[in-house]
């Protein structure tokens, strides 16, 4: 008991304290790895831990590293405790324990991997693309072949081996404008097949020993998603987004670190290998725990924009013919909307990707352009659709909304304008709505809205119906 004094209640409730917090630390050391309070090295790695006070542990390593400084150093620290100018530190001044986020699961003995995902309950293609069409609009053939190649690759995770024919993994490359889906794409098939899923940037990354982060800062990401356990890792999805990025930079004096080298650098990453991962940090060089993870069972799929792409297609496919009876006219792909379902290996390697990298991204898919009616149908028709969203928000306020057809479209040209697909019809629409969120809590008399053609283009207002039916221009 401290100095403080309790009245008979207060001191059932320090008490029930104690051992609550008691309790919730076994069940966390029995779920946890512990983490050498010196070092940083997990228990798997530095073995059994010598525990201290406040739940401080110390490695049998660093602990004789210690007692060997003290017993062979020129200093007696026994006539320390004499010097009044030393001043001896207290153990709770120290942190109590180790951050979770770089703490790792406990993996229990002679337990064996279960796969996330049971092949005998794996969904079958034709039902992942069902289960994608409820929520992304279009992209038909993109759909399909990341339905199947999710398919065949959890298939080779659930049997490992197959008739002892080891099989390839299906990691994809996505190809499409900004706005047409890619991320979102990612973020439902993860949803479907509920696994561990980390999106990253591959802007940020640059080769070993540079300023950002390192190439497999990428898996550490993964296994914070999957709550440190390894096993859950090791069979989850990585989505690394702008990996048109880390092209070959074209007549560069510098030293490329975030280019050719990064794509090097991540090709054991792809094919598969055992990788030391910091834990709960983006680089080797905090003083974090690490873990080996091994990359074999994980999806990898990258994404990017890849400007100016589709001008080195048209080049290719115009160079094939381009003298005599038989030559293409030169403005033949000008209006080729699908010109990038014709983009090629070759096409990525002058665009500056690797050859070895291409490679190690069997899948290629391309997603479209939004166009028109694909915005509109976007707008009202995916299980959490925009229009849906705001519908539901101002139904708790006991007011229906609607938009005409008209007015869908409109907002759907504004869109197009803006140049930045689906992610502008969000903007619009709060842009729109803001006004209207804001006045109609004002008046429990409002009973419906509907927006307009003429509100969108800024030549009218939201026609307003009361609850007695009036109309209010």
């Amino acid at each position: 008991m401290s100095d403080k004094e309790y009245t008979n209640d207060e001191e059932l409730e320090v008490n029930k304290g104690v051992v609550e917090e008691t309790e919730e630390n076994k069940v966390e050391d029995d779920e946890y790895e512990k983490v050498c309070f010196v070092c940083h090295r997990p228990e798997s790695t530095a073995g059994k831990m010598i525990e201290l006070p406040n739940r401080i542990y110390v490695c049998n390593d660093c602990m004789q590293k210690s007692f060997d400084a003290m017993s062979s150093g020129r200093y007696d620290f026994s006539q320390l405790m004499d010097n009044p100018n030393v001043q001896i530190f207290n153990m709770d001044d120290l942190p109590k324990d180790i951050p979770k986020q770089q703490k790792l699961k406990k993996k229990k003995e002679d337990e064996e991997v279960v796969p996330l995902i049971d092949i005998n309950n794996l969904p079958a293609p034709h039902k992942i693309k069902a289960s994608l069409d409820e929520y992304v609009i279009g992209q038909e053939q993109a759909k399909k072949a990341m339905s199947v190649a999710v398919y065949n690759h959890y298939k080779r995770v659930g049997t490992d081996t197959m008739d002892d024919i080891e099989i390839e993994k299906s990691n994809m490359l996505m190809i499409g404008p900004t706005g047409s889906g890619k991320t979102y794409l990612v973020k439902t098939l993860a949803k479907i097949l509920e696994v561990p899923l980390a999106i990253t940037d591959a802007t940020s990354l640059t080769e070993a020993g540079y300023i950002g982060d390192d190439i497999e800062s990428v898996v550490s990401k993964l296994l914070a998603a999957a709550g440190n356990d390894v096993q859950k890792a090791e069979q989850g999805i990585i989505f690394i987004d702008e990996i048109d990025k880390i092209a070959k930079k074209k007549n560069s004096s510098q030293r490329d670190v975030s280019g050719e080298s990064v794509q090097q650098g991540m090709l054991k990453l792809l094919e598969g290998s055992d990788v030391e991962v910091p834990v709960g940090a983006n680089s080797k060089n905090a003083m974090v725990p690490l873990t080996t993870v091994n990359t074999r069972n994980i999806l990898f799929i990258c994404g990017g924009a890849f400007p100016d792409l589709e001008k080195i297609t048209k080049e290719r496919l115009l160079k094939k013919s381009s003298i005599g009876f038989g030559a293409d006219l030169k403005d033949k792909y000008d209006n080729d909307k699908n010109l990038l379902d014709k983009v090629s290996v070759e096409d990525l390697r002058t665009f500056g990707m690797i050859p070895e990298f291409i490679g190690r991204l069997p899948v290629i898919v391309t997603l479209k352009a939004l166009d028109e009616e694909m915005l509109v149908t976007i707008l009202k028709e995916p299980r959490n659709a925009i229009l849906k969203q705001y519908q539901k928000l101002l139904a708790l306020d006991e007011v229906q909304l609607e938009f005409n057809e008209e007015a869908l479209h409109a907002i759907a040209k504004r869109a197009i304008e803006k140049d930045t697909g689906a992610r502008a019809l969000r903007a619009i629409i709060e842009e729109f709505m803001l006004d209207i969120m804001y006045e109609v809590p004002k008046d429990s008399n409002i009973g419906k809205v509907i927006i307009t053609k003429e509100y969108i283009e800024g030549t009218g207002g939201p026609v307003i119906r009361l609850r007695n039916q009036n109309v209010i221009g």
